[in-house]
């Protein structure tokens, strides 16, 4: 399984009907995903590391040493805990609201729609599921993925802006050093008086 996620997103799939739950599997398979799934919203979060029972949570630790889960996907209307009630759950976790997630429904009602995608859902798929909705999960996982890196050369660039400060610098450091020696040369031909002379002079 640890050779399959190196080049394999994983999936996590939740659905409280079995025939559902082995469509998306199927799908999400000839789509090239590593799919892990579920039957209810609990059990996604005691693999995701949220469950209340320390002995699953020891357990799903362990699996997602196997394959860490790059996307959840879940049905709407499960008994216990929806859908929603799940996406909730996965994004106010600081360590998992990363993850995106998909809701499924055999329901098209915008109200509820409109309510999972406000609360963090990247997509609200209508069953039955097809393999074309497959393709829009990938970009998806790539953006999460790709969210952190542009942090980086904001860091870089604050560097490059201290650098013409220090070139400025080590030039006058220049100049000055330029000016006392082009003193000195003229003293010592005989252009400009010794200190001491002039000092005399003065008085």
């Amino acid at each position: 399984m640890a050779l399959a996620t190196e080049a394999q997103f994983h999936v996590l799939a939740v659905d409280d009907s079995l025939i559902d739950r082995k469509l998306i599997e199927r799908l999400l398979k000839t789509s090239s995903f590593l799919v892990t799934t579920v039957d209810s919203g609990s059990k996604a979060l005691e693999f995701l590391g949220l469950g209340e029972d320390h002995c699953s949570l020891a357990a799903s630790s362990s699996e997602q040493h196997d394959a860490e889960v790059n996307m959840v996907i879940t049905d709407y209307c499960m008994p216990e805990m929806t859908g929603y009630d799940l996406l909730k759950k996965i994004k106010e976790s600081s360590a998992l609201r990363n993850i995106p997630v998909v809701i499924m429904s055999s329901e098209n009602v915008p109200a509820r729609i409109s309510r999972c995608l406000e609360n963090g859902a990247e997509e609200f798929l209508l069953k039955p599921v097809k393999l074309s909705d497959m393709s829009r999960l990938r970009p998806h996982i790539l953006k999460g993925q790709h969210k952190e890196p542009h942090k980086e050369p904001q860091q870089s660039s604050g560097y490059s802006n201290s650098t013409p400060e220090n070139a400025s610098g080590s030039s006058n450091i220049d100049s000055n050093n330029g000016g006392s020696t082009n003193k000195r040369k003229a003293m010592d031909e005989g252009l400009l008086p010794p200190e001491s002379k002039r000092t005399n002079i003065h008085h």
